[in-house]
């Protein structure tokens, strides 16, 4: 809606947008498309924050469909540092748009419908984030403010749909520090899924859904994890094999009427772990046919799995298939 004057306003207050934020300059780190349900989640841009404008010059005039703290703070540059090209769908997750640094960050987006949105400390610690509950499609242009001075400052803006993003989970701590991307020491279900992200509703075709990947990491999994999820799922309770630090895979699932199983196919000996919505761990070592694990929940909770196969006897990688079904298991 909003490019419809966009050419109004260039012709009018040409003079005046070489001192303010101009959404019809081209953005300074590029532009990407993305269509609810994108993988990977999250997609992140290196940049820098900061810029000459002063924005409290802005005022935001967005809907209350978004979430964030309204302030419209720091230094940003006349063009956006980055646009996004947007397509809603029609399912429950949300659209996030946040920014990590050392230093104090601010946001600024002008939405599809020309109001501008702004957040100085709603993300972790001193990052900012926006959280758009409804997103509509269409474009939104993203300044990246720095706090306190005009400076530029290393920062890496993320767009999620999954409540389970931040800051430190895209690679700064939640105080604003750098974690420099390193391993994390142990399995951590923040960290990026390094074979895909899923997203799944009740009914879902075709069934199975499956998941070509290796079995296999160096965390001994009796070392670092408890089965501490409710007895509302069948599994053998038992933590075992080798699994890697991030997820093997991410499901972000909306329940229906019928159960969830999670299972694996593999000609070696598997196990598996997973960490639901509520925040507990699930664990199965050979629930499934012959030496596979199998996880099945009769009453699934709607929200994020993260998945891990892992290798019973060593740390050493197998080939595997992970197999998502309300019908059965593998």
């Amino acid at each position: 809606m909003k490019h419809t004057f966009a050419a109004a306003i260039s012709l009018g207050l040409a003079t005046s947008m070489a001192a303010a934020q101009d959404f019809t300059l081209p953005p300074s780190y590029g532009d990407t498309s993305l269509r609810a349900g994108f993988s990977p989640d999250p997609y992140t841009v290196d940049l820098q924050s900061g810029g000459s404008i002063r924005a409290n010059a802005l005022s935001d005039t967005g809907s209350g469909n978004a979430d964030r703290d309204r302030r419209c703070r720091g230094y940003i540059a006349d063009a956006p540092d980055f646009s996004l090209h947007f397509t809603s769908g029609s399912g429950v997750l949300p659209l996030r748009i946040g920014a990590a640094s050392s230093s104090d960050t601010t946001l600024v987006i002008n939405g599809p419908d020309g109001s501008w949105y702004c957040d100085d400390d709603g993300g972790e610690g001193l990052n900012p984030l926006i959280q758009f509950n409804n997103p509509s499609s269409g474009r939104y242009d993203i300044w990246v403010g720095t706090y306190g001075s005009a400076s530029l400052a290393d920062a890496r803006l993320f767009i999620s749909e999954l409540r389970s993003v931040s800051a430190s989970s895209v690679g700064y701590g939640s105080s604003g520090t750098s974690s420099g991307g390193s391993s994390a020491s142990g399995p951590d279900w923040r960290l990026n899924p390094s074979y895909e992200t899923v997203n799944l509703r009740g009914g879902f075709t075709p069934d199975p859904y499956t998941v070509v990947l290796q079995s296999g990491g160096p965390n001994r999994v009796r070392d670092t994890i408890s089965d501490t999820g409710s007895g509302d799922a069948r599994r053998d309770n038992r933590c075992a094999g080798y699994i890697a630090d991030a997820p093997d895979v991410r499901l972000n699932f909306t329940a229906g009427s019928l159960p969830l199983i999670i299972s694996v196919a593999s000609s070696s000996d598997t196990t598996l772990v997973i960490n639901a919505p509520d925040g507990s761990w699930y664990c199965d070592d050979d629930s499934g046919q012959g030496t596979n694990p199998s996880i099945r929940w009769d009453r699934a909770q709607s929200g994020q799995y993260d998945i891990w196969i892992g290798t019973w006897a060593s740390s050493s990688l197998r080939d595997a298939v992970l197999h998502i079904s309300e019908l059965y298991s593998e």
